[in-house]
């Protein structure tokens, strides 16, 4: 599939924010004492890490 600079550009910019949100919720559990909390900010962060991996799915 070939695509254009436009759509490429546009994954680039959601792949560093899927990214960011990976990060940011490993970190948001890391720091939490509650086990529920902890276990949706992983939850958050896997499903922000499929989405990742999705758009990196189109680029190969």
């Amino acid at each position: 599939m070939n695509l254009t600079t436009k759509e490429l550009l546009a994954i680039e910019s959601q792949l560093e924010k899927e990214e960011m949100l990976v990060k940011k919720y490993r970190a948001f559990s890391t720091q939490c004492s509650d086990a529920q909390l902890k276990s949706t900010c992983n939850r958050i962060a896997d499903k922000h890490q499929q989405h990742f991996n999705t758009l990196m799915g189109y680029l190969q």
